[in-house]
């Protein structure tokens, strides 16, 4: 369910959450994952394969990031994302009052060059189980 939407730097969050998408390929060193791997979680530049659902997490100081592998950089590669987001976040491991920070996944070049649908995003994210506050920039 979606709690709040914000324009702001997920960074600089209060929560101790934050949940990003990642590809299928292992290929995570551009757009939100890549600054993620370039600042807190080399690992997750090259992940190597994986597959649609799977969730990875990395505690990095007082924060838990959650990376969502919810899509995959080949053609028709956002269509199963909303389906997947849903799962994907539910699966998260959280107490049930704790708010998630994510990103708003597929509002960015590659999520947008890949035809990701980001009102379907948002309609997974608000059937979610979890709390969630989306930032945007």
């Amino acid at each position: 369910m979606i709690v709040d939407l914000v324009r702001a730097n997920i960074f600089h969050t209060n929560h101790k959450t934050i949940a990003f998408a990642v590809n299928i390929e292992g290929h995570n060193d551009s757009g939100f994952a890549g600054q993620v791997s370039s600042g807190y979680w080399r690992e997750l530049a090259d992940t190597g394969r994986k597959q649609l659902g799977d969730v990875l997490s990395r505690e990095v100081g007082d924060k838990t990031f959650y990376a969502l592998v919810c899509h995959s950089l080949g053609k028709d590669g956002w269509k199963k994302t909303p389906e997947t987001l849903e799962k994907c976040l539910n699966s998260i491991n959280v107490p049930e009052d704790e708010t998630i920070a994510i990103v708003l996944i597929g509002s960015g070049m590659i999520g947008q060059l890949g035809g990701a649908d980001t009102f379907a995003v948002l309609g997974a994210m608000a059937r979610s189980k979890k709390r969630l506050v989306i930032y945007a920039r």
